[in-house]
């Protein structure tokens, strides 16, 4: 017994050492102190657990934060992974699927990206109360670990990586806006011909 409560704290000594950390236990500590945060559905309950869970890491959500994460679209589809028939059981698969950006200045796109999350539920053809309380639960988990990913995705993200981000955004704009710029004044200077007139017989 000694020798095994001996070994689990030798494996988590030495996993803590590599970095890793257990769901629900680790630091989520974002490097982001300021962010805004919207979403298609402004009060979905992934856009409100998203929020509550940036808040109590410390970040300062709010409209006026220079960085601006927009959860985009979405979306759930389901599909069978099993089939008894009748009245007995069968395997549903769930799929969430959140795409994102992150704004920066003058709503310049500094990324953006998808997450995807999957959960397998039982559905019993008897028990039909029993069933749907099962897929609301996976839906639910589903939410949470979508939530717990995005912020993952944001703990990989520094101010500076940003920076760089809003610099490179502003030099595609700055040339993008010269060469419209450019067609334009090509366009005013093209002399436009006039139609031709056929003369009388």
């Amino acid at each position: 017994m000694i020798k095994r409560n001996l070994l689990v704290m030798g494996l988590a000594v030495l996993l803590s050492a590599c970095g890793f950390q257990l769901r629900g236990t680790g630091s989520t500590e974002l490097s982001i102190k300021e962010l805004d945060l919207s979403a298609r559905n402004a009060y979905g309950d992934t856009v409100t657990q998203l929020r509550q869970v940036l808040e109590r890491s410390g970040v300062n959500v709010h409209s006026g934060a220079p960085y601006h994460l927009v959860l985009t679209n979405e979306q759930e589809t389901q599909r069978s992974v099993s089939y008894a028939g009748g009245n007995r059981s069968a395997e549903y698969e769930l799929t969430t699927t959140l795409n994102y950006s992150v704004q920066g200045l003058n709503d310049l796109e500094l990324l953006s990206d998808k997450l995807e999350v999957r959960k397998i539920y039982m559905r019993d053809g008897s028990n039909v109360t029993g069933s749907d309380q099962e897929a609301t639960r996976a839906r639910q988990e589903m939410r949470r670990d979508l939530v717990n990913n995005m912020v993952v995705r944001l703990q990989m993200l520094t101010p500076a990586q940003l920076d760089e981000l809003q610099r490179k955004a502003d030099e595609r704009a700055k040339a993008e806006a010269a060469a419209l710029d450019a067609a334009r004044r090509q366009q005013a200077d093209t002399p436009q011909q006039s139609p031709l007139e056929i003369p009388g017989r």
